[in-house]
């Protein structure tokens, strides 16, 4: 990481991404592909969109990019669907055609996103995300850091409780 840029960070996580995920095509073809690799690379970009979504979308929605950012979230939901049937199929050792077609098409989306990121909301993202917020984005994931979890399908539920005091104690339900 270093001196690298948070749009540096983000595109080189991009390429990282591709290239875990391109191993289904060049060592698909020859019958060599390592399914820790490309589930590893899924996961990765699981982390990826989570970050963008949690840390930096909402600053960049913040300084005026609303409409490229709903586009980018609109284009999440479409691949994290993908990325679902993409896992189910490398984990079961599917057969080549059925993951190479489902790869086929999350290639295209990836491509054309990531170019628009690239070109349109990373540059942004070094302009208006505050020092710390950039250094903390671009760090998630380095060896500094010590924990990091993603809960993938977690829900955020929250549960009212009141107390009087002397020790009694309800909750009033909860709510998602």
């Amino acid at each position: 990481m270093g001196s690298e840029s948070l749009a540096e960070a983000l595109e080189r996580e991009h390429h990282e991404i591709d290239a875990g995920l391109a191993s289904l095509e060049t060592g698909g073809a020859r019958g060599e592909t390592s399914r820790g690799a490309v589930l590893g690379a899924i996961d990765a970009l699981r982390r990826h969109i989570y970050l963008e979504e949690e840390m930096l979308f909402p600053t960049l929605r913040g300084a005026g990019l609303v409409a490229p950012v709903f586009v980018m979230l609109q284009e999440h939901g479409q691949m994290w669907n993908v990325l679902d049937e993409l896992a189910g199929l490398v984990s079961k050792d599917a057969g080549q055609d059925s993951i190479g077609a489902v790869y086929e098409g999350l290639a295209g989306l990836l491509e054309a996103h990531n170019l628009k990121e690239e070109r349109i909301l990373y540059p942004q993202a070094d302009v208006v995300m505050t020092g710390s917020a950039s250094e903390a984005l671009a760090a998630f994931g380095s060896g500094d850091v010590y924990v990091e979890a993603l809960l993938p399908r977690a829900r955020h539920i929250e549960v009212q409780v009141i107390g009087d005091g002397t020790g009694a104690v309800s909750h009033v339900w909860e709510r998602e």
